[in-house]
Formats: structure tokens, sequence, C-alpha cells
């Protein structure tokens, strides 16, 4: 079940989102920019605050947030700015339920393009985008050790 996260759901989120990053961040890059007590506590607090906006998305499996998305607008591009499912999950569709979540509420914002930077290490997330319609933007195909997708929204099934 997809539903809009709440406060209580941020331990969950927190959790899930430290333990997906640690998946294709580990050996990359040093674990204190990923697994140490101030990122911890940032990623926290963004978290929190996007739960608070009612920007976050969770699916819930057997009684237990198993994953989230968060998107907003930098600037004037919609961004989905984290998409994470717990790792013991992964290949279950809760990625592609969540994704399409995302996609539907940006079709009943009207929006017709959306934007997320992907560690250009995590070749799993980057297929998982692929297959489902992201392409390299050709304005700015990076950012930093990310790689920067375009997703054109397509208009709401009728």
């Amino acid at each position: 079940m997809i539903r809009t996260a709440v406060p209580a759901d941020l331990d969950a989120i927190a959790a899930l989102h430290a333990e997906a990053r640690a998946s294709y961040y580990r050996g990359h890059l040093p674990d204190d920019a990923f697994d140490g007590p101030a990122e911890h506590a940032r990623t926290r607090a963004g978290w929190a605050a996007a739960i608070e906006r009612g920007a976050v998305l969770c699916a819930e499996k057997d009684g237990t947030v198993a994953g989230a998305a968060a998107f907003r607008e930098v600037g004037t591009v919609m961004t989905l700015t984290q998409l994470h499912v717990e790792p013991k999950r992964w290949r279950d569709g809760i990625g592609t339920a969540l994704h399409t979540a995302c996609v539907q509420a940006w079709q009943r914002a009207g929006v017709r393009t959306a934007r997320l930077e992907v560690f250009e290490h995590n070749s799993r997330a980057q297929a998982f985008y692929a297959h489902h319609g992201w392409l390299p933007d050709p304005d700015e195909p990076r950012a930093d050790t990310h790689l920067v997708l375009r997703l054109t929204v397509p208009p709401a099934a009728e």
C-alpha cells in the first residue's frame, strides 16, 4: 500500500534510507560521508522536513514501511529527491509502486518533466530508472558524483 508518510514513519524511513544508501555508497565513498552520526542527523532532519511538507510517500508491506519516496520543486523543476526501498525487499515491486505513485501525483499537478540525480556507481538504480523512462539530461548530464536524469511525464490516462 502506498500512502502519504506521517511523522510516526520517520524512524523507519530514516533507517531504510541509511541501509539502502550504504548498499551503493560503501566502497565508493568514505563511510562517514553516508554512515556517520552527522550524516544520519542531517538525513533525519531532511526526511522530517519533507514529511512535514506532505512530500513523502511510503510503501507499507506486511505492516511495516518498506520504501519511501520524496519529491519537490527545486527552482522550477519537479525533482525526485529520494526513492529508497529496503534492500531485502528489492525486486518485490515496491520501487515501481512508489515510482508510479510519484508520476501520478505529478500528473495531477500538471508536471510535464521531472529530474533526479543517481549515484554514478549505482547501476541497479540506473537500470530501474531507465526501465521507467528516465533518460540522461542533455543540458546537465552530471552533478558531481551523480548522473542527472530527466523524465517526460506522460499525460494521465483517461
